[in-house]
């Protein structure tokens, strides 16, 4: 019996450790499909956006013909953040500085072109025109929260693979911590036309 008692032993600490192994495995990968469920949202919304900027755009090219090279911005702002694509199974912060960079620059590109239709008061008149600009709004204002809701499910899954002991083991099982959003002054905030300035345009 002796001479079997660390073979049990042994046995025993193998069937813990594995089962520890598995208990942990599984609880991350809950944790990490939830961020990558959340991605899916943050791109959903920026996506919504970028479906938007070719109406805009159409719809003022017969107001602000004058206006091609801010129009062309906005198009090639929007072209180089779509062609942006990440893996969500592997988001570096490197890609998602570079993706969240490309997307500030539509950000900008909006902002600018907004800037300029100011100047064209029966552009704002046209109600097409208005809903769009409401739609964009409240896609902006979607986009920032799904990008927070996407930072706290990648903070909750860092601050697991962060604690001891998962910190030795989340390596081995593939886990890798998350990149988050950083916050850019302005990049969230809705770009935004004032309408109720319109009668005084016409003035």
């Amino acid at each position: 019996m002796k001479k079997w008692l660390p073979i049990i032993i042994i046995l025993g600490l193998i069937l813990i450790i594995g089962g520890y192994l598995a208990s942990l495995n599984n609880k991350l990968v809950v944790l990490d499909e939830k961020a990558t469920a959340q991605w899916a949202n943050v791109e959903s919304s920026y996506q919504r956006r970028a479906d938007l900027i070719p109406n805009i755009v159409s719809t003022a090219k017969g107001y602000a013909e004058f206006e091609q090279e801010t129009l062309v911005a906005v198009t090639e702002a929007r072209s180089k953040a779509t062609s942006i694509n990440i893996d969500p199974s592997n988001i570096t912060p490197e890609q998602l500085a570079q993706y969240q960079q490309a997307q500030a620059g539509v950000t900008s590109a909006l902002s600018r072109l907004l800037a300029v239709f100011e100047r064209y008061p029966d552009l704002k008149a046209n109600e097409n025109f208005k809903e769009l600009i409401n739609e964009l709004e409240r896609t902006e204002n979607r986009i920032n929260v799904e990008r927070n809701r996407f930072n706290e499910e990648a903070r909750l899954f860092n601050t697991e693979i962060n604690q001891f002991p998962t910190k030795i083991f989340a390596g081995m099982l593939g886990f890798d911590e998350k990149a988050y959003f950083k916050a850019d002054e302005g990049s969230e905030k809705a770009p935004e036309v004032n309408f109720d300035d319109l009668g005084k345009d016409k003035e």
